[in-house]
């Protein structure tokens, strides 16, 4: 199928693009704006963009979409909600219009947040019934993302299926997100370049981690078998305190080093604890293939999670 990925250039539509092309599909990537040169082959603009989203889904007219774009930190959205809101939500508005003119067929998965959920009480996992209670801008902006896709799906007929990742780990992520941020520290350490110490958050919430390319393997069977108008969990269904990673981390690479508290990476809203139900989407065949600690090798980088 001809599948048009949006935030293709990001650290999950690469993944996404890889395996979708093993898969035989044909794969017109998005790149942001700022990606211009990367690739001479994708398609440049920004999601928020109206004028730009109608012209490029009109040349392509995909059999499928897979749409990744967005603004992805939780953390920095406090500090933007206007664009997070532009990016998120109004972009899914505008490639929802777009293809509803030019390709009213196309299969398309949006690509939400497990975070739309906020809270969940410690021991239970969130399935797709439970109510949606945002506690950034982030998914505030991808809740209401999720509910004009619901109202294309209502309205007009469009197959579109929704998607509700949890954390997912792999190469390639930005170092900003807590993961990789503990990986360069490691690296920097385990290389003498600074002391060994770790600066972290909040080390006790509970998340529900995956690699990567589970993730992307969900996706591609969300779109060929994800039911129009459903929301599908994608996770592990298992809960992991961010303290027990970093410490998984530590032992795989080998390095030792002491653990401080940074008031600066404290986010003003968080989670105690979310982890996804995922007895949706593992009913229509999907199970994960790879384990937390293939992803943490992956993050570390061959020369360091080989020490241990």
């Amino acid at each position: 199928m001809r599948v048009l990925v949006t935030g293709a250039d990001g650290f999950v539509g690469r993944h996404a693009c890889a395996a979708l092309r093993a898969a035989g599909d044909e794969v017109v990537e998005v790149h942001g704006p700022r990606g211009e040169g990367i690739s001479s082959t994708a398609l440049h603009f920004d999601i928020a963009d109206e004028a730009k989203v109608k012209a490029a889904v009109s040349e392509v007219k995909p059999e499928a979409v897979l749409h990744l774009a967005g603004f992805s930190s939780v953390a920095k959205s406090h500090q933007n909600p206007a664009r997070v809101f532009a990016v998120n939500t109004m972009g899914v508005v505008h490639l929802l219009t777009a293809l509803r003119e030019s390709a009213p067929k196309a299969r398309v998965l949006l690509v939400g947040s497990g975070e739309v959920y906020g809270p969940v009480a410690e021991g239970t996992r969130a399935a797709e019934s439970h109510p949606h209670v945002p506690l950034s801008p982030y998914a505030a902006s991808k809740s209401a993302g999720e509910l004009a896709g619901e109202q294309f799906f209502r309205s007009y007929g469009m197959e579109v299926v929704l998607a509700r990742p949890f954390n997912h780990l792999g190469a390639g992520q930005d170092p900003t997100f807590v993961v990789p941020s503990f990986a360069a520290q490691i690296r920097a350490i385990a290389l003498g370049t600074v002391d060994p110490v770790l600066r972290t958050g909040n080390l006790d919430a509970i998340r529900d981690f995956s690699h990567v390319k589970d993730v992307v393997d969900a996706y591609r069977l969300l779109l060929l078998k994800g039911e129009a108008g459903q929301a599908y969990n994608v996770g592990s269904g298992e809960g992991r305190t961010i303290r027990g990673l970093l410490e998984e981390m530590l032992q795989l690479s080998g390095v030792q080093a002491g653990i401080e508290l940074d008031p600066a990476r404290l986010r003003p809203s968080d989670i105690p604890s979310l982890v996804a139900d995922t007895t949706k989407l593992r009913a229509l065949g999907w199970a994960p293939k790879l384990t937390v600690a293939d992803a943490l090798r992956d993050v570390l980088g061959p020369r360091v999670g080989s020490q241990h």
